[in-house]
């Protein structure tokens, strides 16, 4: 189980920084061992940044994209250059300053091969007007209010094989949180944007959600609740029309939660249904039915993760790095 964080890479100079703990695999149900050797080495590929987030593969480009959502920035990482700025600002757009979390959250592509983000300052989905192999910050909005109502923050997203985008809606980058004076909506929501650009709230009834993915075959949705009093990952069905139903709870976290206090984040799922969530002390894999496998223990406030192509490999957004770990 000595998992060891190797080949460092400091994106910009600075100061020395005090070595990483050491990440390991944990091995909590023998069936963990059809996903991961609980001796795979998780190496450090890039740091140095403030906030990381929202990563998502690039195919075309071979390329890994993420958010440092303080700075207003998505850094690219590719295996032969590293880590370089890829767009800069990424989700706060307006000419007046602002801190806080202002950047791109979330980031996925859509089936026409655009970039998408969750822009948290300017509290909107939008679509990058560029080629992913060019990237300008020209962005067009694609929902940036409820009923004439701005959303608070969209955080994470999941696009289905349709078209239809899928994505969380809370608080985290109001610049002044949740008694922000600029909020407009009370609830926190999950809402879809169909390919007509209509916006459809999906449910308000959860008091955190974050991270959203689609399980194979998109029948079904496990979304993430980042609330400390309810650290749970939620499961819904769809119905025809691709609304949520049968709402359920898919993993409890709140036991995992009073030993390491971080609440769920983002999520994502493999083609085999196994389900890798950032949480409580790194990355939580489940089986298909919440059954706990085991963990990806970095040692680090671990936000989100992303496959490659082949999804053979998972990359890790976590604090300040970014992580890579080989997969079976």
């Amino acid at each position: 189980m000595l998992a060891l964080l190797s080949s460092l890479f400091f994106f910009m100079p600075a100061p020395m920084q005090a070595q990483l703990p050491v990440a390991v695999v944990e091995r909590i149900h023998p069936g963990l061992d059809a996903v991961i050797d609980v001796n795979a080495k998780v190496a450090v590929i890039a740091d140095g940044f403030e906030w990381v987030e929202g990563p998502v593969w690039i195919e075309k480009e071979k390329m890994l994209l993420f958010s440092d959502v303080m700075r207003n920035r998505i850094y690219k990482w590719t295996a032969q250059k590293g880590a370089t700025l890829y767009l800069e600002p990424s989700g706060y757009t307006q000419p007046a300053p602002r801190g806080e979390e202002l950047g791109s959250n979330g980031l996925a592509v859509n089936t026409q091969g655009q970039l998408v983000l969750c822009q948290h300052g300017d509290r909107r989905v939008a679509v990058m007007n560029a080629a992913t192999a060019d990237p300008q910050p020209r962005f067009t909005t694609l929902a940036g209010n409820y009923n004439g109502k701005r959303f608070n923050s969209p955080n994470d997203l999941a696009i289905k094989s349709n078209g239809d985008i899928y994505f969380t809606d809370p608080p985290y980058g109001l610049e002044k949180g949740p008694q922000d004076p600029a909020r407009e909506i009370s609830y926190q929501g999950v809402y879809r944007i169909a390919k007509s650009g209509a916006v459809t709230l999906l449910t308000d009834s959860l008091t955190r959600p974050n991270g959203i993915a689609f399980f194979p075959g998109e029948k079904s949705l496990l979304i993430a609740n980042s609330d400390p009093q309810l650290p749970h990952w939620y499961i819904y069905d769809l119905n025809e029309k691709g609304n949520l139903i049968n709402g359920r709870i898919f993993f409890d976290g709140t036991a995992i939660f009073k030993k390491e206090p971080r609440s769920p984040d983002g999520i994502k799922i493999n083609k085999k249904g196994i389900v890798f969530a950032p949480g409580p002390g790194g990355v939580w894999i489940f089986d298909k039915n919440g059954k706990a496998l085991g963990r990806i223990k970095t040692n680090l406030i671990t936000s989100n993760c992303a496959f490659s192509g082949d999804q053979k490999t998972l990359f890790i957004t976590a604090d300040n790095c970014v992580l890579k770990v080989a997969l079976k």
